[in-house]
């Protein structure tokens, strides 16, 4: 795709959003919790609605000197913002509004690729998508200009799959009288490879994953095979129930028939809510899965105390709202709701083991992922094992639950 292509196509997809409603400003909330609403964005000493996943987005591809360069021009930016104390409320399609500078970034990545050759084309058009996701994070159901930056990211995706060495296959699994879309990713077609079924959280989508794929399952032979959660991404058609596995359990049940996996050795990787997903399949398929992996999974602790709800950011609970399929929103109510989704309120963690050996990790701290709810995952698994991470290490801490994660998997696949 030429750069003057790529520059018409971001110019005709956002071109009729210039005046987008702003992301902070979309969910509607009951008027009875305004009070609340106000007290939170004043006791919330983050100078930023969206919550900043630095390490994450590092980790994923992101040159972390290109984000604090993206991060500051929003923080810099001169024109009016929806609410001042918040750095990323820049409203209007123009420069210092979130979904603006990242898709900038994007195309930057994009131009360079045009100018390199070989795997390095492939890699850049990776990156281009990764940006372009962030731009429109944290996906919002009705936030127009977030699902014009995820139209470029699924096509700089796409693009980069016809670039690289490895092999990307697109599958359509049908759902419901609808389809998931997943992507499988190979080293190879010569013989059917050990598979691990990938499952970001509720703001991420499954074209960010690429990097766990290129730098830590290719190496050892694995397969990777994408999934977005029940409300995001390609699975944007079905609302989030408690029943968070239903769409990896209609994947699942289609790995048999993919001739270049071996479907006798599945694992899973979920990560954030999609470790909630991946622990729950855990239960429900034990004789179709050899391995789990659940990273900074919410399983049951923030689920279950409308407390701690209460104290998760508005970007958060804006998000949840957004994936339950909510018009109007009214906290009390949705936190109560919300206990639906621990695993342990569903009796799942509370009966009978699973065959599956779960790692459950999470970093010290994390207010997420409590050291007590994968210890609880733990408990009800055979040969389980919840692991803290210190965070004295934050850096590292995420390469090193990959390592884990990989290793755990490894060895559980290979054996």
């Amino acid at each position: 795709m030429s750069e003057t292509e790529n520059k018409n196509l971001s110019e005709t997809l956002f071109v009729k959003h210039k005046q987008a409603k702003e992301t902070s400003e979309l969910t509607r909330y009951m008027p009875t919790n305004r009070v609340l609403l106000d007290e939170m964005r004043e006791k919330d000493n983050h100078s930023w609605y969206r919550n900043l996943h630095r390490l994450q987005w590092t980790w994923q591809g992101i040159d972390p000197i290109e984000m604090e360069e993206v991060l500051a021009r929003i923080a810099g930016s001169k024109h009016s913002r929806t609410h001042d104390q918040w750095l990323d409320t820049v409203m209007g399609y123009h420069s210092g509004n979130w979904t603006y500078e990242w898709t900038k970034l994007g195309m930057r990545h994009q131009k360079r690729a045009n100018e390199l050759q070989g795997e390095a084309v492939a890699d850049e058009l990776f990156n281009a998508s990764l940006c372009f996701s962030i731009a429109g994070y944290p996906h919002l159901k009705n936030d127009n200009l977030a699902q014009q930056a995820q139209l470029l990211a699924n096509k700089a995706y796409h693009e980069a799959t016809k670039k690289t060495r490895f092999i990307v296959k697109r599958l359509e699994v049908p759902f419901k009288g609808k389809k998931v879309t997943a992507h499988l990713h190979l080293t190879s077609t010569e013989k059917p490879q050990p598979v691990v079924i990938v499952s970001a959280g509720l703001d991420s989508l499954q074209s960010d994953m690429w990097r766990l794929f290129r730098d830590y399952l290719a190496p050892k032979g694995i397969a990777m095979l994408t999934v977005d959660m029940p409300s995001i991404g390609y699975s944007s058609h079905w609302t989030l129930t408690e029943d968070t596995s239903c769409i990896h359990q209609a994947v699942l049940d289609e790995v048999p028939s993919i001739p270049w996996v071996d479907h006798y050795r599945v694992g899973l990787i979920g990560f954030r809510f999609g470790g909630n997903a991946l622990v729950r399949l855990s239960f429900m398929e034990q004789s179709k899965i050899k391995a789990c992996v659940a990273l900074g999974a919410p399983i049951h602790d923030v689920l279950s105390s409308p407390e701690k709800l209460k104290k998760m950011s508005k970007m958060y609970l804006d998000l949840l709202a957004t994936r339950i399929g909510k018009e109007v929103v009214d906290i009390g109510s949705l936190s109560a709701q919300m206990r639906a989704w621990s695993l342990k309120a569903q009796g799942i963690l509370g009966s009978r083991k699973t065959k599956v050996p779960i790692l459950a990790l999470s970093l010290e701290g994390d207010p997420v992922s409590p050291h007590s709810d994968n210890q609880l995952v733990a408990l009800f698994s055979d040969y389980g094992k919840a692991k803290k991470i210190s965070s004295k290490t934050i850096t590292q801490g995420y390469e090193q639950a990959l390592d884990l994660a990989i290793k755990w998997l490894e060895d559980e696949l290979m054996r």
